[in-house]
């Protein structure tokens, strides 16, 4: 009998082989400022659980012509399934599917005689290939990243066919990996679009404020093509305007300065229109500038150090028990967050999507966004640190020029090892080539309790490749207290900017037990734990953050105790009906002290 190892290793190599190469493109920047069809709505589907679809060749959704023709598929009559959404929370029986499914839909299209039209994804989990009129036109990797697809000459204008071939099955190589603590929803979870632009198009732009000067805008934008070509930056409110030419690479940077700057803050959110124009493409959208930086111990946001109010969620809708995926997601995710007294958010623990990164600049969120390197990751498989580079790279590339974005995360609950820091090292460079101007964080779990110094410590030299550390550490609930919480010392990260980034408890909604019971799962318990850490981080002298694990209670399959938790992990805040739990107000209230 195989092992499990080797049976993952070899499923794995099994679907690298399958799902290789990529051809999916870099998005271009803001998508949703483009013009763009959607492709959205019910598709039809088939569930293939042995993977026989591509030995079949039901891409090609034959039909009998002749009397001795026949199929052994149909998309026809069969399954529909809703896009975006996971397919999980579509059918009872898909609850705890992971493998593959077929995903197909007829459309028409305008053919392009001067321009290009891309097909666009905002996420597919976990891997996939796209097939167009019969043909393989892309594929891959990864679940919380867009991607597109030129399909300028493989369209039709008239019943196009797209069938897109979805694969959620984890493995040791993927990123997450086998285990993790949310859903494995599967499934083409966000918009899918065609978007029509020029031949020659704005291909990418990064504005922002500089790092430290507050009236003076940096700009870079590039063209599609390696052409000089001229290219104007506008913000019409604060009378800003350039003409610029491109170089031979079709590339141009330029800054402005102007006085006349509101920066943004969760105070007062502040968007800009922005105007970037080339001879045939021209895309606008709302921009904020705002500087951020770390001095010492403190995190500077305008000029001023500011003590960060976060919490997390995850890209999920718990009274749906389905992904997220709408601004009306987005507005009910957030509000709870704003209500709670927020001023960042910790997107849990990938790229969510963009209504949700969009609304929270609106709204005056400080964002902390990460690739799901969570725990059980192979760092020493190179072909791992390559997806994590590239997937690293797509959420930059999205969210650069969202103000919000304050914090890229590289790492969650890793453990101490040359091959862990030489990965997590790759990551922190590719960020640095993309955007020198956030601050670079990671979550770690390796805090202890030094009984000889009577104090918390961390050994992890790593820390210093960091901007700001951060610290998950669950006192009371993974770890019983060593000392009282009024002399629960820290001696964590002198000299750097500290977040306290998860900490809590599970509690059943409505469930009272003794308030110093641990397995009482009793909000009065969970209470008692907030009451003793928030003692606790009065003891933390480089405390510049705090983000409760977690804001809603979420799916887990790591979960099943059979009354408390029943594949949901119970820590939220609020619970997955949307009710507020005895914690929450404790936490409202220590927000709105500071």
């Amino acid at each position: 009998m195989m092992k499990p190892r080797t049976f993952y290793l070899a499923l794995s190599l099994f679907l690298s082989l399958i799902f290789s190469n990529s051809i999916a493109q870099q998005t271009m920047t803001n998508v949703y400022g483009r013009n763009v069809q959607s492709l959205n709505g019910k598709w039809d589907a088939i569930i293939d659980l042995y993977d026989q679809g591509r030995k079949n060749k039901i891409y090609l959704n034959k039909k009998p012509e002749t009397k001795i023709d026949f199929y052994e598929y149909s998309f026809d009559h069969g399954y529909r399934l809703n896009v975006p959404s996971d397919w999980n929370s579509q059918m009872p029986e898909l609850k705890y599917y992971e493998g593959t499914i077929w995903y197909a839909r007829r459309f028409d299209a305008a053919k392009q005689h001067t321009g290009k039209t891309f097909l666009y994804f905002g996420a597919v989990s976990y891997r996939c290939r796209i097939y167009l009129n019969g043909k393989e036109i892309g594929q891959h990797e990864g679940g919380f990243t867009p991607f597109q697809i030129d399909v300028t000459d493989a369209l039709k204008e008239r019943d196009n066919f797209l069938a897109v071939e979805v694969n959620n099955t984890r493995t040791v190589d993927a990123i997450p990996a086998m285990a993790f603590d949310w859903w494995n929803y599967g499934g083409i979870t966000r918009d899918v679009f065609l978007v029509s632009i020029p031949k020659v198009f704005i291909e990418d732009y990064f504005i922002q404020l500089d790092k430290t000067k507050a009236d003076k805008i940096n700009a870079s934008i590039k063209l599609s093509e390696k052409i000089s070509q001229s290219v104007t930056v506008e913000i019409p409110e604060l009378q800003l305007k350039q003409t610029l030419k491109t170089d031979v690479n079709g590339e141009v940077k330029t800054s402005f300065a102007s006085k006349k700057i509101k920066r943004w803050s969760p105070s007062s959110p502040t968007l800009y229109k922005v105007k970037v124009s080339s001879e045939n493409d021209q895309v606008e959208e709302q921009i904020g500038f705002r500087n951020v930086w770390v001095k010492g111990e403190d995190i500077y946001l305008n000029d001023k150090p500011i003590f960060l109010k976060s919490i997390s969620f995850h890209e999920e809708i718990p009274q749906r028990k389905g992904r997220a995926f709408s601004e009306a997601d987005a507005v009910m995710l957030l509000s709870e967050a704003k209500a709670l007294g927020c001023n960042m958010i910790r997107l849990a623990h990938y790229p969510q999507n963009e209504y949700i990164v969009r609304l929270a600049e609106k709204m005056g969120f400080l964002l902390w966004e990460e690739i799901p390197i969570w725990q059980g990751i192979d760092f020493k498989n190179e072909a791992t640190k390559a997806k994590a580079g590239k997937m690293m790279r797509e959420m930059i590339m999205r969210d650069k020029n969202r103000v919000a974005l304050t914090f890229w995360g590289v790492a969650n609950e890793t453990q101490l090892s040359e091959p862990r820091n030489a990965f997590i090292k790759s990551l922190i460079e590719i960020t640095k080539s993309i955007d020198t101007t956030r601050l670079i964080t990671a979550a770690f779990d390796l805090v202890r309790f030094n009984k000889d110094r009577q104090v918390f410590v961390m050994d992890d030299p790593f820390i210093k490749e960091l901007d700001v550390v951060a610290i998950n550490k669950y006192m009371g609930w993974y770890h019983p207290w060593p000392v009282t919480p009024d002399k629960s010392i820290w001696d964590v990260a002198k000299g750097q900017p500290l977040i306290v980034s998860e900490f809590g408890g599970e509690a059943l909604y409505g469930k009272t037990g003794d308030a110093d019971v641990v397995s009482s799962w009793s909000e009065d318990y969970q209470a008692t734990l907030y009451r003793e850490n928030l003692e606790m981080f009065k003891h933390i002298p480089n405390l510049r953050g705090t983000s409760p694990w977690v804001l809603f209670d979420f799916r887990s399959p790591f979960r099943f105790h059979p009354t408390n938790q029943e594949d949901w992990n119970r820590k939220g805040l609020v619970s997955d009906q949307g009710y507020r739990k005895k914690a929450w107000y404790l936490m409202k209230e220590y927000y709105d002290g500071k």
